[in-house]
């Protein structure tokens, strides 16, 4: 769980696109946006940030992991492919992690900018 997080991002624009077609499944929109941010979450309540920035090799956005929280394993599964359809790179396929909890079902993939993206639902499912 988080509050909001802010990923640093080098296309406003290609990053906006790709998180408002990963994120649909999960209920996640465009909250605010001008042409050097984005928040998006719940309509009118922004947790994810994404701050363009300067192409400038000092500024370059570095990767990190953010997990979203899904409320059924079914939305799990419709982040991953709407992610994969938008152009990210998988990074793991929808499953339980058993590893992490027996109950811990999630996918990750890597975004356009090289951020670990995770969608998980700790729902037990038939």
């Amino acid at each position: 769980m988080f509050d909001h997080i802010g990923l640093r991002v080098q296309d406003l624009a290609r990053s906006l696109r790709f998180y408002e077609a990963l994120l649909a499944p999960l209920g996640v929109v465009v909250c605010m946006h001008d042409e050097t941010y984005a928040g998006l979450g719940q309509p009118g309540e922004p947790r994810l940030w994404l701050h363009a920035v300067s192409a400038d090799a000092s500024l370059a956005p570095r990767g990190v992991h953010v997990a979203f929280a899904a409320a059924t394993r079914a939305a799990v599964v419709g982040f991953y492919e709407a992610g994969l359809r938008a152009g990210a790179k998988d990074n793991g396929g929808p499953g339980v992690r058993a590893d992490y909890s027996p109950d811990y079902y999630a996918a990750f993939l890597i975004d356009p900018d090289g951020n670990n993206v995770e969608a998980v639902c700790y729902a037990r499912e038939a």
